[in-house]
């Protein structure tokens, strides 16, 4: 299989790089792509920026540059359900925008598309130790309880919060390519009146056990 995985961040990367064997780098006009094997899938990684505008347009270069059977996010976000805690994978089983409404429409609605947007889910997710749940996405560091309040009045299901997935999800349903979406929890904004420290603290505290979690779950496919 054809894997495809997206990462807005340089950290996020190194954590991605060192599960690839037989890895090189190609580039292709403005795309880079870290290729290698996990597995045994062929995969190419490339890191697209931080935000949704990054993340749609590092997704259609992906897809056209690789042609993927599967596109993967994954990276860090901030836990937002009640038992997601730092450290945590969650699996997003749906993803939405949490920053998107238009009049006429319900919140987080894009018209034209799904409310939520579907996501593949690993079948060795659970055995992982993974929790599986909706991924919500908007232009945001979350870092209050108050905004995790107000995200959760309009989806009270939400598992997790990023600036990405949701972003990508899109641009795999307008472009007709599964995808899956994996985010390691590094902070808890709806817990936490410092999760900024939380988040600088993450990078310090050897996630490198549940980036390994995210490489089981990618040789298994």
């Amino acid at each position: 299989m054809k894997i495809g995985i997206i990462v807005a961040m340089s950290k996020e990367l190194a954590m991605i790089l060192p599960l690839l064997s037989d890895a090189t780098v190609e580039t292709r006009g403005a795309v880079t792509l870290h290729r290698g094997r996990i597995g045994g899938n062929d995969i190419a990684v490339m890191q697209c920026g931080i935000g949704k505008v990054n993340a749609a347009i590092g997704a259609v270069s992906l897809i056209d540059a690789f042609s993927p059977d599967l596109v993967i996010n994954t990276g860090v976000a901030a836990g937002a359900g009640d038992d997601i805690r730092v450290m945590d994978i969650v699996v997003a089983d749906s993803l939405a925008h949490h920053d998107f409404w238009c009049i006429g429409e319900e919140w987080g609605h894009v018209p034209g598309c799904p409310r939520l947007f579907p996501a593949e889910v690993p079948a060795v997710a659970e055995k992982s130790g993974a929790k599986k749940g909706l991924i919500a996405s908007g232009e945001l560091f979350i870092s209050r309880k108050e905004e995790i309040d107000s995200i959760r009045s309009h989806f009270p299901m939400v598992k997790a919060v990023d600036m990405e997935s949701a972003a990508i999800a899109q641009a795999c349903c307008l472009r007709q390519v599964p995808f899956m979406c994996l985010r390691v929890i590094s902070d808890s904004p709806w817990t936490s009146h410092d999760n900024s420290s939380q988040y600088e603290d993450f990078w310090t505290e050897a996630p490198q056990k549940s980036f390994a979690a995210v490489s089981e779950i990618l040789a298994s496919l």
